[in-house]
């Protein structure tokens, strides 16, 4: 099987390389991709080395998939390109994830959903996946009304720019910005371009991504995301209003039972989610679970995981696998 990694000399692109390492997907022929400036760049793979090509050329390679971490423009400009010489991409920028004719897919809640003929399917957006992980078997249980979120998000989201402005604060370097603002020491409450309405475009996508992965448009939905100096993962206070009312303990339950979900909800042991003990893993974390005493059928969690694994890559390949296991590509 010919995979072609688009970015893969990215922060995402190398976190992808290497969970399709550890994953054991069945690569026979990797076909990295970058910038015209990488191309030519070696790359290491399971042992091998492998030249860096540009986009054409990966195209005329014609691989079975094609898994993109390269921006928006260039998802609109070549996933169309990859799709009609029969490529299945899976695409990690916004691009595709609002068109109503292209799949928003988390695979442990819609992947059941993708056929052969989804020849681009969309990756959420990583505080978003994270979230519906916990929510969806929640609202098969209660159903859900109503959420307020608000998100505290690593600067990896941002990616490696922000991750040297945050080393150079830490050592006193005056250098380049990836933020209006110093991060070190600091929270900035702007992740990405504000909309018209006031929210940044981070803030809309949990509104809608949400409703489409949970294929329903009933739910409520308010966001406000912040970026903290923190490398390992975003975290996220969830306050969930349902339709109907919960017993606290079968939460835990449930959520224990989730397949990606781990459960740290022990405040006797001071045992809860945080971004440090999240990095460089796959599951999405959830504790702080507590009924919401100011209104009824509400509950309060925090939740935590690593953006650039289940909130990027992972998910990215979890996609890639269930296309093999299912015969879709």
């Amino acid at each position: 099987m010919k995979v072609a990694v688009v970015g893969a000399t990215g922060m995402v692109g190398e976190v992808m390389l290497q969970l399709l390492a550890e994953r054991n997907f069945p690569v026979t022929e990797l076909i990295p991709v970058a910038s015209e400036k990488s191309v030519g760049k070696q790359i290491e793979f399971m042992g091998k080395s492998y030249a860096v090509v540009g986009l054409q050329t990966a195209v005329d390679l014609k691989p079975e998939i094609a898994i993109f971490s390269a921006g928006g423009q260039t998802s609109l400009d070549w996933a169309p390109k990859f799709a009609e010489v029969g490529t299945t991409v899976i695409d990690n920028s916004s691009a595709w994830r609002m068109d109503p004719t292209k799949k928003l897919v988390v695979p442990e809640i819609n992947a059941s959903t993708l056929t052969k003929e989804d020849k681009i399917i969309a990756n959420p957006n990583c505080s978003t996946i994270q979230m519906v992980m916990v929510l969806a078997p929640l609202h098969q249980k209660y159903g859900i009304k109503r959420v307020v979120v608000s998100t505290y998000q690593s600067i990896t989201g941002t990616g490696v720019k922000a991750v040297k402005q945050l080393e150079n604060e830490y050592a006193g370097i005056q250098g380049e910005m990836a933020y209006p603002y110093p991060i070190h020491r600091n929270a900035i409450p702007q992740c990405d371009v504000f909309e018209e309405n006031g929210y940044t475009k981070e803030e809309m996508k949990l509104v809608r991504e949400t409703q489409k992965i949970m294929n329903d448009k009933t739910i409520a939905v308010t966001a406000t995301a912040i970026r903290i100096p923190v490398v390992g993962g975003h975290s996220e206070s969830v306050n969930i209003q349902f339709a109907n009312d919960f017993d606290v303990t079968e939460v835990r339950t449930i959520l224990h039972h989730t397949p990606g979900v781990v459960v740290q909800d022990n405040i006797d042991t001071k045992t809860y989610p945080m971004p440090i003990y999240a990095h460089g893993k796959d599951d999405v974390f959830v504790g702080r679970i507590r009924r919401d005493e100011s209104q009824p059928n509400t509950l309060n969690m925090w939740i935590v995981a690593d953006n650039l694994r289940k909130g990027a890559a992972t998910n990215t390949i979890q996609i890639a696998e269930y296309l093999v296991a299912n015969n879709l590509v």
